[in-house]
């Protein structure tokens, strides 16, 4: 029985260490400098119930520096002031388009729908989207983005972080998870495989959108207007990563567990609809870690084999700890970076807590 375990062990392993391999195609990549292309931008905020942070967060975005956008700012049916404030920021300057989203009892609670009718509001062709809640990291984000669109590419997976709070245990955690998530989208788009991008920063042209039907084939699901949509799309050809950090975003962070836990079922409420390949490739890079914690543990309390035990789980750890830090110095994350087998653990578990909670019921909200 000992050996058996000490085979899966091994085995699960030699997975990881092949994941974390793959993962060095974003972790050795060096972002470039983007060109002045100049292109016509229209960058598109969804907002519910927003309006402190739409005072706080358009203007950065507003300030950027570039020649040619307008920012599309949606109201989905919002019973906060945020109606208001949008108003008020257009009266200011012209570049603000209004979207005022009335409940629709066909698309009740929907951002989906609220999103379509923003693009069809847009008059420039590469739009740009991010959340009321999200502050670019520079004056040059847009210019950033905007870069993505050379030789024909008609989607920019971009890089949207949260704040940091040096004191909070749980603001590492979403941090570390957020840093892990963009090592996967971006690795596996370098790798000619996107399957996903963060609606905090993604980036994709109006004719992709409409060649694409838009939301038509999952306007149902409640989530997955980022990574469903990209999911669907993307492909080697067609796909651009954007991880300077000019180009990036960061964005209000959950401060209490609970929270956190209800907003990744909802992002995780739509991994099912992935395609067959990626939720394969997903699904065994969670299960060979799952396994490989569950099985260290084991092996070292009933000392079998525990020197050699030890060996390749420090081998496992160290190849993990110089993709998370090549990475975590791109993406401006390197503060979690030391924690990670105490948040990698405490992940996992929360994961599959997560898996349980969907299996039982599935969130019926986007906010």
């Amino acid at each position: 029985m000992a050996t058996l375990l000490l085979g899966f062990f091994l085995l699960f392993s030699l997975i990881i260490l092949a994941y974390y391999l793959a993962f060095f195609a974003f972790a050795n990549n060096t972002p470039k400098n983007p060109g002045k292309l100049n292109l016509p931008v229209s960058v598109i905020v969804c907002a519910k119930n927003e309006a402190e942070n739409l005072r706080n967060f358009l203007p950065p975005i507003l300030d950027q520096d570039y020649p040619d956008f307008e920012v599309i700012v949606i109201n989905d049916a919002s019973h906060d002031e945020t109606l208001e404030v949008i108003e008020n920021f257009q009266a200011l300057d012209g570049r603000v388009k209004l979207v005022d989203v009335q409940n629709n009892e066909a698309f009740w609670a929907n951002k989906k729908y609220a999103l379509t009718l923003g693009i069809k509001k847009a008059k420039n062709p590469y739009l740009i989207f991010t959340d009321a809640d999200c502050a670019p990291q520079s004056r040059n984000w847009i210019t950033h983005m905007a870069a993505g669109f050379v030789e024909e590419k008609s989607i920019v997976l971009g890089y949207g972080g949260y704040f940091k709070n040096g004191k909070s245990l749980l603001n590492k955690l979403i941090r570390f998870e957020t840093l892990l998530t963009a090592i996967q989208y971006f690795s596996y788009a370098k790798l000619g495989n996107p399957y996903m991008g963060v609606g905090r920063n993604l980036a994709y042209t109006s004719k992709q959108f409409y060649d694409q039907k838009g939301f038509a084939n999952h306007l149902h699901l409640r989530s997955g207007d980022d990574d469903l949509f990209v999911n669907e799309g993307g492909n080697e050809e067609n796909t651009f990563i954007c991880h300077h950090p000019e180009g990036s975003t960061r964005s209000v962070p959950k401060t209490d567990l609970k929270s956190w836990f209800k907003q990744k079922r909802r992002h995780a409420s739509v991994a099912g609809f992935y395609k067959t390949k990626d939720k394969v490739l997903l699904g065994l890079f969670y299960a060979s870690r799952f396994f490989f914690w569950i099985l260290l543990a084991a092996l070292l309390i009933i000392q079998y084999q525990w020197q050699l035990v030890l060996g390749v789980a420090g081998s496992v750890l160290l190849v993990q700890a110089v993709v998370y830090a090549k990475s975590a110095k791109k993406l401006e994350e390197t503060d979690v970076v030391w924690l990670f087998p105490f948040l990698e653990v405490f992940l996992i578990f929360t994961q599959f807590g997560i898996f349980i909670a969907n299996s039982v019921s599935k969130p019926t909200h986007w906010k």
